[in-house]
């Protein structure tokens, strides 16, 4: 079985005062609160949700 390529993302940003679809998008993301991380696997849809927010997440490293 192949190894998945994964992307560890950071909040940086507040959700206070966003969009309704955006803190959604936090919460799918795994993140919710300031200077959280998560490991996701790399996939289209996930670049979608990092695109959608990107002022308030950073990609902190990309594993392959």
């Amino acid at each position: 079985m192949a190894a998945k390529k994964t992307v560890k993302v950071e909040q940086i940003g507040s959700p206070l005062r966003r969009h309704h679809s955006q803190r959604e998008t936090l919460i799918g993301l795994g993140l919710n609160r300031m200077n959280r991380v998560s490991e996701l696997v790399d996939t289209p849809s996930t670049r979608g949700m990092i695109a959608k927010v990107q002022h308030l997440v950073r990609v902190v490293e990309d594993k392959k």
